[in-house]
């Protein structure tokens, strides 16, 4: 008996495993269909099967848990929500959501009655802002209207907050709380009725700002946008200003509390990650070097990469590849000194560095005599140093590209267009004895990164300009001569100085593309 017992146990065990996703969809002919998912702001296809008369099913424990869509032919769908249990809806086209009947799952009665009931609101609000466009803003009759949607917002308000109230465990009460932004309480008061803090609203809503998400909830992820747009609206300028060390500050605060091995945690720190690592904003790829640093590359003692085992999602290879980039540019990040280089001028015989230079500022510049944008910059920059920067203990070193034929280009190049700031190069007599014995000029005259500066600054295209301050730091990067010309006018007391250059939107954007 007690076998038996045990054997019907093992079958409901294995049965409970066995969810289904079924939809009768009325009038639909027998064709292939698609089971589409969310992931962030994105949807992938997740699975595929034969509607007949209507009717389809899809296995439940293939799928994660969230929203989910049915898509049809025509590229025409509708939402439904997973949670893991058995889930049958019935429906109709066109308008397969305001048709659907729940057969089975408790989270999408709830799921589509908040969706019609949204659905109308919406409608009705519609309705009365198209009267409002036609009314003057001042009239009686506008300023009803205005309270018709006020009504509106308190019935969707008062809804959603029953909803989640009646319902606190359920994943469409969860979504419903994200959506909706968090209640700022009155900033508090000194005895005289003045403001402890001025910017009170602020601080409370930025600090508050994930309170309604369950950030233990993986599922909330795979919904359409709502989770990526709360957490891109956060880290953003509409949230925080665009300082990297304050971003890095608030990320750092927000990954750290999340569960290193949830896809929350994953979702989160990929997206921080690329973002700043893609951003056009100079500055931002500090934020994008510290989060490397502090969630891909933590290296041990012995100074292997420990990332890997919180990145498990991430390939070896890719992990490794991300890696050297996050080294290589952690010195060329603002507020960074960045290494120095040291290379033979024009004369090919005499070696000079841009540490010891005493200037104001430096201007870095990377060119190549054979590069289109190149040409039509570098004659630009030469006419700034000669007529404005010189004058002002503005000192620009210049490296060119000079191995090979580039030898006679670059020196070519200099003189044709009175380059007479410092021109330096790996130049074609430096390189071949540099590859024979690399000894005989490290480190008495330079060293392994000025040599292989390329790879040393990240030098994948150019031109390409590094300011620095009095003491070699870098103040900015990534600029068009005009841009370059504005920020020193500014920075040295001179911003309504006559420009020699306007902006170029071709420079612009060819600088914009390569940063």
């Amino acid at each position: 008996m007690k076998k038996v017992v045990l054997i019907l146990f093992a079958l409901i065990a294995f049965t409970g495993f066995s969810q289904k996703i079924k939809f009768k969809v009325t009038g639909e002919k027998d064709t292939t269909v698609f089971l589409v998912k969310y992931y962030g702001k994105g949807m992938y296809y997740a699975d595929t099967a034969e509607m007949k008369k209507g009717i389809v099913e899809f296995k439940g424990s293939k799928q994660k848990q969230g929203v989910l869509a049915l898509l049809l032919s025509g590229q025409k769908y509708f939402d439904f929500i997973y949670d893991g249990g058995d889930v049958y809806l019935e429906t109709s086209g066109p308008e397969y959501v305001k048709n659907i009947v729940v057969k089975t799952s408790k989270e999408n009665m709830l799921f589509f009655d908040y969706v019609k009931l949204m659905n109308s609101c919406s409608l009705r609000a519609k309705e009365i802002n198209d009267k409002k466009e036609k009314l003057p803003k001042d009239s009686p009759e506008n300023k009803l209207l205005v309270k018709d949607l006020e009504v509106i917002s308190k019935e969707v308000n008062a809804y959603q907050k029953k909803l989640i109230s009646e319902n606190p465990g359920s994943f469409v009460s969860k979504m419903v709380k994200m959506s909706m932004d968090i209640t700022v309480p009155e900033a508090p008061k000194n005895p005289d009725g003045s403001l402890v803090d001025s910017n009170f609203a602020y601080h409370y809503y930025r600090d508050h700002y994930f309170d309604n998400i369950d950030l233990n909830d993986d599922r909330l992820i795979s919904t359409p946008s709502i989770f990526h747009n709360k957490l891109d609206f956060f880290f953003s300028n509409n949230m925080l200003p665009p300082v990297p060390d304050t971003i890095t500050k608030f990320a750092f605060r927000f990954c750290d509390n999340l569960n290193v091995k949830s896809e929350m945690y994953k979702y989160c720190v990929v997206h921080i990650t690329s973002n700043y690592e893609k951003s056009n904003i100079m500055g931002m790829d500090k934020v994008f070097v510290k989060m490397g640093q502090r969630y891909y590359c933590v290296k041990n003692y012995k100074g292997k990469l420990q990332g890997s085992t919180n990145i498990s999602w991430m390939d070896s290879s890719k992990l490794e590849e991300l890696c050297k980039k996050v080294d290589i540019n952690k010195n060329l990040v603002q507020g960074e000194i960045p290494p120095n280089i040291s290379l033979v001028d024009s004369t090919d015989t005499k070696w000079r560095d841009f540490y010891s230079l005493k200037a104001d500022y430096t201007i870095l510049y990377f060119w190549d005599p054979e590069c289109g944008h190149c040409k039509k910059t570098t004659p630009k920059l030469g006419e700034l140093y000669s007529k404005k920067l010189k004058g002002r203990n503005v000192e620009v070193y210049a490296v060119g590209k000079a191995v090979g034929e580039d030898y006679v280009k670059w020196k070519k190049f200099i003189k044709e267009n009175n380059l007479n700031f410092i021109n330096v190069a790996l130049t074609d007599k430096l390189y071949k004895a540099a590859l024979e014995d690399a000894r005989q000029f490290v480190p008495k005259y330079t060293s392994v990164e000025a040599l292989n500066y390329q790879e040393t600054y990240d030098i994948y295209s150019t031109p390409k300009i590094f300011v620095l301050d009095k003491d070699k730091k870098i103040i900015a990067k990534g600029l068009s001569i005009s841009q370059l010309e504005d920020m020193l006018d500014h920075y040295q007391g001179k911003k309504d100085a006559p420009k020699l250059f306007p902006p170029d939107p071709e420079e612009d954007e060819h600088v914009k593309e390569t940063h």
